[in-house]
């Protein structure tokens, strides 16, 4: 009997200690952009942004690394937020008519794991007020918010409703203000006779404070009346009368004209004056895209400049037939004038400027835009009004992400090479003005995920290997210019942003990914069966790309592909620029989805899956080694693709009911004799014993007729005892979803004794590498093979490829037997090699009733002893719950739940650290990241300088309280590790 070496257990107390030393489940922080943002607020004082979500989120962001996240009770959409600048406070409108007051707390200090810990800083909702009324009532409707003013004092908050009243709320207590409700009846019989129509003014359009006058605020009423009202003396000190349906209005910096947009695609400039009391006029107007209709200008900002010319900036206003369903921002000044072309909606925007009070201009330096789907900044200070890369909130989902990669530790030379890349990059992008490529358009992207920012640092795109019919003639690409565009368009667009909803060919989706970071080299697997093997170079290159074919089927008869073709590779590509650049294409046939991929830098071997068999391939040598059909005979839906397969409904409840007929009548189809298949004999003693325990389910078999039934869930790479227990050697696995297991013991010049291919050769340059089968294993209830790992002499993972050879891991153990462990979607189970013998199971399905989706090794160190830690498998379930099991053991340590059992996507999504940490998509376009250790987690390490009010009351005499809140945890050397991660 086989004996692992591992760490004493200790008594039941003990473990228990060890256990909360080691582990610790924290949803830590969001990466990514908003989903769905619906509103926009900014302090300067505290440089803080607000972004909030028709989720019900508040999300607040400083410094790189500075973020606080709050929930609303209810999922109601944020429709408007307002900071109390400089306090660390900030009010929010919700879509119900409610208001809420958010403030940032201090928490007190925790123990994790044994160490104690400061407390974190926490965004909480400290009160709430509602207007009488609800919306939805035609009665009530006359109270419905439309609008919000938070005054420059932050003691009073003006609400404009639907009904055209005012109401004055004090601030923080959310309480109604005596004698401050503005009548309709108190404006009416101020407005001339022949403007009148009838009592009602109509919904308050927008809030505006005098800059230089405390207490008076501008009211715009959606008909294009505007007063100015005075709050101390209760009185309208002047009327302007616009004609026009208004949208929005602005102040001037000194005070002396406003500004209002209208529905018409116009503005006008109002003059404010002492000697007048109703003002019928505006000193100009302006259809900037007239003469035919145009939308709305939805928002407009007037911003004075020390040059003279003021900077006007306003959303909307295209010419409703032409450009009715662009997405734009235009930025004028004197004779420049551009038209931001955006490819989401615009949701708010603010200007970067100067606000203090003895300052003439405003001098804005950055104009940030909230898009539906990204986040953009222009540079108003450079010439051209130039984009500036956001150092976080960058579009994860600039197209859908297919799939993620966590790298650890990665080496300074690779940071470094990665790092100038991109630079180089960034360079090119603003010289030709041109937004990030798709991930659906075979894009990878890498990103720092060290801390709490998730920065993009380069990206690499291989639709420029391909050919494919939407690619853009050399007349279109000189229309597509924005210079071009510039010069002889109008309205003036230039395009921007990375995000782009539009797939130019599907098939050049990425599914797989795998990279070596200690020899630069990387694989991409897509959607058309192509697998590209890159390498990493600091110059430009224009070589050409060496193809493999491998036909996957073998000749086997009866197979017809009915999916996609191919790609086409370009005839002549255009040069390769610094960074990952391709150095071979191996094409499966048929073009089916790569399902799995493995990488092995050291022995220069890559293996990939589909739904019809997996291959191995040289690209050193440029040598296929391996095809294997996997396919059952029954596979019919394998041969169809993802592309283009159209299930008839009635044949999917057909199958549906024969499983259910089959499941019935298994127990009198076991007593019937048929013939054992020779994989079923040669591993009879894997078989599953049928005596099931009274706390367990029984777990039916999975027929053999499933379809996609060949398709292959894992791939990978040991140095382990396959032929015998005294010779190891490099062998392949890979597991099927059907439940079997291929084991090859492969032959690498260099890495054993080699063969000399047939064509000769003496040196190793003339070997070639050889895979002969060496084991196959049938699972009994023939449930898919999710992971395989082989576990060294002490029961621990093998090292990467390079980390042993080079030091930089400890070797393994290769004085004991060595053990794989096999994860099927019901159970965990470990057996001993070369004679591949059961030693330990984990029937999952049958103790806790979920299934398998994904595995990894993890090691866990203890967060108060600094040499201990243990390797542990993690096991996520289709109920989103997390299973920690000892090594090898498989006994099980501790559960957390952690992604919502509904949440497929998020399950499906979800990737380990190799250090305890995860992140998984909680929409489109955010990670959620978690920890399960205790001692490495990633947090906010900030503090924030706030000035609160001691004495609640809203007096000139308050006094005013400097003071620091902290958010920080105790890092240790593992904490701070370098890592990236990438999406495709």
């Amino acid at each position: 009997m086989m004996k692992f070496r591992f760490r004493r257990q200790g008594t039941d107390p003990q473990r228990e200690k060890i256990k909360q030393e080691l582990f610790a489940f924290n949803k830590t922080v969001e990466h990514g952009f908003p989903h769905q943002p619906s509103a926009l607020a900014y302090d300067p004082k505290l440089q803080f942004m607000a972004i909030g979500t028709k989720s019900g989120a508040i999300k607040i962001y400083g410094a790189p690394g500075v973020e606080f996240t709050g929930l609303h009770k209810d999922t109601t959409a944020v429709t408007q937020i307002h900071f109390l600048s400089g306090q660390g406070r900030l009010l929010s409108l919700l879509d119900d008519n409610t208001i809420h007051l958010w403030e940032l707390v201090g928490g007190n200090p925790k123990e994790v794991g044994g160490v104690r810990r400061e407390g974190v800083v926490s965004l909480q909702e400290v009160n709430s007020y509602n207007l009488p009324g609800r919306p939805g009532i035609e009665s009530c409707s006359a109270t419905r918010v439309t609008v919000l003013l938070l005054l420059k004092s932050c003691d009073l908050l003006c609400i404009g409703t639907e009904g055209g009243g005012a109401y004055f709320l004090e601030v923080p207590r959310l309480s109604l203000k005596d004698n401050q409700t503005l009548l309709q009846d108190e404006i009416s019989q101020s407005l001339p006779d022949e403007y009148r129509c009838g009592k009602a003014l109509g919904p308050v359009e927008s809030l505006q404070e005098h800059p230089q006058q405390a207490g008076k605020i501008l009211i715009g009423y959606s008909r294009g009346l505007v007063v100015l009202w005075d709050l101390s003396t209760r009185h309208a000190d002047q009327l302007f009368l616009g004609k026009q349906q208004l949208e929005s209005l602005v102040w001037e910096r000194s005070g002396n004209l406003f500004v209002s947009s209208h529905n018409d695609g116009g503005y006008s400039v109002w003059a404010v004056t002492s000697d007048q009391s109703c003002n019928p006029l505006p000193v100009s107007s302006t259809i900037p895209y007239g003469p035919f209709p145009c939308k709305a200008i939805n928002k407009i900002l007037w911003r004075t400049t020390q040059s003279g010319s003021p900077l006007l900036l306003y959303s909307g206003g295209m010419p409703r037939a032409t450009y009715g369903d662009r997405h734009c921002l235009t930025i004028q000044q004197d004779k420049d004038h551009i038209t931001l072309d955006f490819t989401s909606r615009v949701i708010d925007f603010f200007t970067v400027h100067s606000v203090e009070q003895e300052k003439e201009f405003d001098d804005p330096s950055a104009l940030v835009v909230l898009l539906e789907e990204e986040l953009v900044v222009i540079d108003l200070q450079t010439p051209g009004w130039p984009s500036l890369p956001t150092p976080y909130l960058a579009p994860l989902h600039s197209s859908a992400i297919t799939c993620s990669c966590h790298i650890s530790n990665v080496p300074p030379k690779l940071w470094e090479r990665l790092i100038n890349a991109g630079k180089a990059q960034q360079g090119r992008q603003h010289a030709h003005r041109v937004g990030g490529s798709l991930h659906e358009d075979g894009t990878v992207r890498f990103w720092d995920a060290s801390g709490v920012a998730l920065t993009p640092l380069y990206k690499l795109s291989t639709a420029n290997v391909f050919h494919t019919d939407c690619d853009p003639s050399d007349s279109q690409d000189l229309n597509d210019d924005p210079d071009m565009q510039q010069e002889e368009e109008w309205p003036p667009f230039k395009k921007v942003g990375c995000f782009d909803p539009y797939s130019d060919d599907p098939r050049l989706g990425i599914q797989k990914i795998s990279l070596c970071k200690y020899s630069n080299k990387l694989v991409v697997a897509g959607t058309a069966g192509q697998v590209i093997v890159f390498g990493l170079s600091d110059e430009r290159s224009d070589h050409l790309l060496d193809v493999s074919v491998m036909d996957l089927l073998q000749d086997r008869e009866g197979f017809t592909w009915k999916g996609h073709d191919r790609l086409d590779l370009r005839l002549k590509p255009p040069p390769f620029p610094p960074g990952f650049q391709p150095l071979v294409l191996v094409q499966c046939m048929p073009p089916a989805s790569v399902t799995a991929v493995a990488l092995h830098a050291e022995w220069n071997l890559i293996a990939f899956g589909t739904s019809h068999g997996f291959g191995l391939f040289d690209y050193h040598r440029r040598n296929a080694v391996l095809a294997r059909c996997t396919l059952h005979p029954n596979d019919s839906l394998a041969m169809e693709g993802p592309l283009s397969r159209v299930k008839s409904l009635k044949k999917s409840l057909r199958q549906s009911f024969r499983r259910i007929r089959k499941s019935r009548v298994s127990g009198k189809k076991r007593a019937i004799s048929t013939p054992t298949s020779k994989v079923q004999e040669a591993n009879a003693a894997l078989a599953e014993h049928e005596d099931v325990a009274p706390v367990q389910r029984r777990i039916e078999p999975r027929s053999a007729d499933d379809s996609l039934s060949g398709v292959v869930r894992c791939l990978c790479f040991a140095d382990t005892f396959l032929r015998d227990g005294t010779h190891h050697g490099p062998t392949l696995w890979a597991g099927t979803n059907s439940g079997s297991v291929y084991a090859y013991a492969l032959e690498v010049p260099g890495a054993g004794s080699g063969r000399m291919c047939e064509r000769g050769g003496v040196n190793e340059a003339g070997m070639c590498v050889e895979a002969v089968l060496g084991k196959e294993i049938q699972l009994m209830h023939r449930a898919p093979v999710v992971s395989i790992s082989v576990l060294d002499g002490q029961g621990k993972p093998l090292p990467d490829p390079y980390e042993a050879s080079q030091d930089l891991a400890s070797a393994p153990d290769m004085t004991n037997a060595h053990s794989v462990l096999i994860a099927s979607e019901e159970q965990l189970k470990v057996f001993s090699l070369p004679k591949v013998s059961a030693k330990t199971k984990f029937k999952l399905t049958a103790h806790e009733g979920c299934r398998v989706r994904k595995v990894a090794l993890v090691i866990f160190s203890s967060a108060t002893q600094e040499d201990y830690n243990e390797h542990t498998l993690v096991c996520l379930t289709n109920l989103g719950d997390m299973h920690l099991f000892n090594m090898p053991g498989l006994r099980p340590q501790v559960r957390y739940d952690c992604i919502r059992k509904e949440d497929i996507s998020g399950i499906a999504s979800c990737v380990f650290t190799k250090t305890g940490q995860g992140f998984y998509l909680v929409s489109p376009s955010e990670y959620e990241r978690f920890s399960l250790s205790a001692k490495v987690i990633t947090e906010p390490l900030c503090s924030v300088l706030l000035d609160r009010l001691l004495d609640c009351k809203p007096t000139n005499s308050s006094a005013v309280k400097k003071y620091k809140l902290h958010t920080s945890l105790p890092r240790l050397s593992e904490d701070r590790e370098r890592t990236s991660g990438s999406t495709m």
